[in-house]
């Protein structure tokens, strides 16, 4: 679900062009020999302006406790980065939960059976390393195939048993960068009944589905069985809502509803049968597959998804030029359309078309 720059369709101005304007030139110049210093192999410029912005900030007369705010959720992000960093090629899901769910309970198994088929399936888990439905996830998915990303809490510090000790677990102090790391890195999210916090990471994600933040991927609301929490929340959506015109009625499509392990397992793994990343290059939208759509299924996608179109229809594409530029997937198939960004939700439910037999 990374947010990477380059797949979202609203561009901004260059971080240079924002950043370093108005520092005289010994911060510069200071600021250019520090990067020399770190010799960062690549990017370069992101270390600079990530220096820059430290700089600005200590001239801003920056209260000591926002300086703080931004030294932690800096350094507690570099941490997070080193923790996922080996595991960047291995697909992995995040199940979020309450963490006051008990051991035998219909829900807690449920969290353990999902994890357990999800690693079967070559997934790796992340959770928020903390007890109850976290922990399930943890146990399911075994060690080996488990990540955490644990908050420190007055009443909840430490990690749990499955993942205490273990290189792939970090700690942080800020919700906002423990959120962060918790969406960005995993491809696949299963969310299972819980409090407030649960409801927050559950709609963040719809939200930046919707909004286009963040690249398509598949989420799912996973009950216990025959039970009605979800269900629930899918009517106060409906009735309250969508109903208030707060949300398009697709918008609540974006998340699918289940109580059945298997299928939560299939929603989430098959998001990926043949869907395999998204690009923008200016307006043009860019999907990439694993393999060729055929004539027949390029016109059944343009007869049920025109609408989704500002201009034309969806073609197939080679790769373009700033594709080339990074060398960015160019043996892939690809298929280009010139898609309206007010139309977001309706991005997920082509992605789910590409991937129909």
């Amino acid at each position: 679900m990374s947010p990477d720059p380059t797949a979202l369709p609203l561009g901004t101005a260059p971080v240079t062009r924002a950043l370093g304007a108005d520092l005289d030139e010994a911060v510069d110049e200071a600021v250019a020999e520090l990067v020399r210093v770190v010799d960062p192999p690549a990017d370069a410029d992101l270390v600079r302006d990530i220096l820059r912005t430290g700089a600005r900030l200590g001239r801003d007369d920056t209260e000591r406790l926002d300086l703080k705010i931004v030294r932690a959720a800096v350094a507690e992000m570099r941490d997070a980065f080193a923790v996922f960093a080996p595991y960047r090629d291995v697909p992995k899901a995040t199940i979020f939960g309450s963490a006051r769910v008990v051991e035998g309970s219909p829900l807690y198994d449920q969290a353990r059976r999902i994890a357990a088929e999800l690693a079967d399936a070559g997934w790796m888990v992340v959770t928020g390393a903390g007890p109850g439905i976290m922990l399930a996830g943890m146990e399911g998915a075994g060690r080996d195939r488990s990540i955490g990303v644990n908050i420190r809490l007055p009443f909840e510090q430490e990690a749990n048993e499955v993942i205490t000790g273990d290189p792939k677990l970090v700690t942080m102090k800020y919700f906002f960068t423990r959120k962060l790391m918790l969406m960005k890195e995993s491809d696949g999210f299963v969310a299972l009944p819980g409090g407030f916090g649960t409801l927050d990471e559950t709609l963040e994600l719809l939200t930046l589905q919707q909004t286009g933040k963040a690249v398509p991927a598949p989420i799912v609301l996973l009950d216990e069985p025959g039970g009605g929490f979800w269900q629930g929340w899918n009517r106060f959506l409906e009735e309250h809502v969508v109903a208030g015109g707060y949300v398009a009625a697709g918008d609540v499509d974006l998340a699918d509803r289940t109580d059945d392990v298997g299928a939560a397992c299939a929603l989430v793994t098959d998001f990926y049968r043949r869907y395999h990343s998204i690009r923008w290059v200016g307006k043009k939208l860019i999907i990439r597959t694993l393999s060729a759509v055929s004539d027949e299924e390029l016109t059944d996608l343009n007869e049920r998804f025109g609408s989704l179109f500002v201009e034309g229809r969806l073609e197939r594409a080679a790769p373009f030029a700033p594709e080339r530029a990074d060398d960015d997937h160019l043996d892939l198939p690809r298929l280009a359309c010139t898609f309206d960004v007010f139309q977001m939700a309706g991005l997920h439910r082509l992605v789910r078309a590409v991937n129909a037999p």
